[in-house]
């Protein structure tokens, strides 16, 4: 595993948010929603694709918290762009567990 600085640990912009709307993502090229994402008033709403249909189902995703990293580039998925990275951990067979706050925290907070 390649070791990295404090300062590139810095530039990775990880941020609590709240997934507000899910819907399927029939285009993906694997299993996945599309989530609408609240981040608060600095940095507003985002989208992101998640490939989470395993574990979640859409209905118990709204009003949940998570961590992303929003400061990457938008990226196409399919029909789609992602603005934000939603984290979670990689199980077997891609089994993702999003990361989540254990108490509700506001939007936008930062992760450090």
């Amino acid at each position: 595993m390649e070791t990295i600085t404090w300062n590139d640990f810095e530039k990775v912009a990880m941020h609590i948010g709240t997934i507000i709307d899910v819907n399927d993502f029939p285009k993906a090229n694997k299993p996945a929603y599309q989530l609408l994402i609240d981040f608060g008033v600095e940095i507003g709403l985002k989208k992101s694709s998640a490939q989470i249909t395993r574990r979640y189902k859409k209905e118990a995703l709204i009003g949940k918290q998570i961590v992303a990293v929003v400061n990457f580039p938008a990226k196409q998925i399919g029909n789609f762009m992602s603005e934000c990275l939603v984290l979670g951990s990689v199980g077997e067979d891609n089994d993702i567990v999003l990361l989540s706050s254990d108490m509700k925290v506001s939007n936008g907070l930062r992760i450090g």
